[in-house]
């Protein structure tokens, strides 16, 4: 063998090298950059649960203010009742 057929060898194997170095290098960014979406995909689908749920909580909260008002408009009425007529202890005395 002669020193380029020597030469010729040691840049083929430098070249196989090179590339499959780029090939593990791009293969493994490429593998981050699906993680990376698969992370925002999973982000952007706790954010939808959130914002669902926070809709449903503001949803339950307008019935319970709604019932609410309701319980505080029968509380007065009987306030009012219970003035007109008077307390039933207080006529016993």
């Amino acid at each position: 063998m002669t020193w380029q057929e020597a030469v010729m060898g040691a840049s083929g194997i430098a070249f196989v090298l090179v590339v499959t170095v780029a090939i593990i290098i791009q293969g493994g960014a490429t593998w981050r950059a699906r993680m990376v979406v698969a992370r925002e995909e999973a982000h952007r689908r706790l954010a939808e649960d959130a914002l669902a749920a926070q809709r449903q909580t503001a949803e339950r909260l307008d019935t319970v203010l709604a019932e609410l008002a309701v319980v505080r408009e029968k509380t007065a009425t009987l306030e009012r009742t219970l003035a007109e007529v008077g307390e039933p202890w207080q006529s016993a005395r």
